[in-house]
């Protein structure tokens, strides 16, 4: 039993953000209805990195573990009153549809919340749910681009690079699934329920909270350096360093330490607290020339032995071979009915007594659609009629 069990989650959200803060709450145990179309939610037909898979596509399948399928048509009166029905039992509702679209739906809060009161009903958008951006698409890339943390790296002279992962809608993901478990907590002292917003653009923004604050508070400028410095607001040396089979990252060594190791003359009469800003382009510099001399496992062994704050550049295929990550248990593997053996992230949190498990794959189109209407109390006959009529799809 999850340490969410008990709890229903109708999950009307598409892409990344939404799914994924519902797949949180799946992993813990709560029992999460996919309510899609009964075409299939739009992450089914567009596969990430072209990974399609056998009838669900590795995007999906990876977003949408631990839930059931409900394939309804939400646009019919009878779709419609079939999740206002689900609504009465449910706890938590969440959708991030464009704005204005829960309304023209009927789904929106105001009345949700007329039918169940302790419903926590989880709104998330791209910049928010009004204001002049508010009709601007919500897309990851958009939102790096206009947080301003682009500019916390790389060298001044190139442009300025994004992350390599879907950075805003893992963030937002995680901001909405702790928005709903500290209005669940609330609910569990007060009984009431109540709207929970979360935005893309403050999800990204809030999240660079010292950064911004070394801005606003401190008075420092975002100045890029010449060199690729890996963030504007922490001395040299910081980043990443070729040698000469591959890459390390350096944290913040003593330059007198790191200046011996490397038989960099220059740094021994550098300070760090002041030298370190001042010379950050030269410092650079002298590193990059100097680690293409040894190897990674070489620097790694001798910076380690010298506390040098280090490390390895990995890969993907280097990542899941890595000792550590294989002891933490971070990946998990399962069979799955359609895509057979997968192994994908597993749990980043974890409870003694209220472990996290897999209980099922991503559904197909409607898997669970006869089953969950059986449990809204729907019969059989009632079912196929649905089914018969278009208003439902099971698989």
């Amino acid at each position: 039993m999850g340490i969410l069990s008990g709890i229903r989650v109708l999950d009307c959200s598409i892409a990344m953000a939404g799914p994924f803060a519902a797949q949180r709450m799946g992993d813990m145990g709560a029992d999460v209805i996919k309510v899609e179309p009964t075409t299939g939610e739009w992450q089914r037909h567009v596969s990430a990195g072209g990974a399609r898979g056998n009838q669900i596509n590795v995007s999906f399948l990876s977003l949408n573990r631990n839930k059931r399928s409900l394939a309804v048509d939400l646009k019919s009166a009878e779709g419609k009153a079939l999740l206002l029905e689900m609504v009465k039992t449910a706890d938590v509702f969440l959708q991030n549809y464009r704005p204005g679209v829960a309304q023209r739906l009927g789904v929106d809060y105001e009345t949700l919340s007329k039918i169940n009161p302790r419903l926590i009903y989880v709104s998330m958008s791209g910049y928010g749910e009004d204001g002049p951006y508010k009709n601007y698409p919500g897309q990851d890339l958009l939102l790096q681009a206009m947080s301003g943390a682009m500019m916390s790296s790389g060298s001044a002279d190139q442009p300025p690079q994004p992350a390599g992962q879907y950075l805003v809608d893992a963030i937002t993901a995680y901001t909405a699934f702790e928005g709903a478990l500290a209005a669940l907590f609330h609910r569990e002292r007060t009984g009431e329920g109540q709207l929970v917003q979360i935005n893309m653009l403050d999800a990204i923004t809030t999240i660079q909270m010292q950064e911004l604050s070394v801005f606003t508070v401190g008075g420092k400028p975002q100045t890029r350096s010449a060199e690729p410095h890996a963030h504007t607001y922490i001395r040299a040396p910081y980043g990443v360093y070729q040698t000469a089979d591959g890459y390390i990252s350096i944290a913040m060594a003593s330059l007198k330490t790191l200046g011996a190791l490397i038989e960099e003359p220059f740094f021994a009469d550098l300070d760090d607290e002041t030298d370190s800003w001042t010379h950050r382009d030269e410092i650079f510099a002298c590193v990059r020339k100097r680690l293409v001399n040894r190897t990674s496992a070489e620097w790694l062994e001798l910076f380690r032995a010298h506390d040098i704050w280090c490390g390895p550049v990995y890969g993907y295929a280097d990542l899941v071979q890595d000792p550590q990550i294989q002891h933490n248990g971070t990946f998990v593997e399962y069979d799955h009915a359609t895509e057979g053996r997968v192994k994908a992230p597993g749990f980043p949190i974890k409870f003694s007594k209220t472990p996290s498990t897999i209980e099922r794959g991503a559904p197909v189109v409607g898997e669970h659609t006869r089953e969950i209407l059986a449990q809204a109390g729907r019969s059989p006959e009632e079912i196929e009629a649905l089914i018969q009529a278009g208003v439902v799809r099971s698989a």
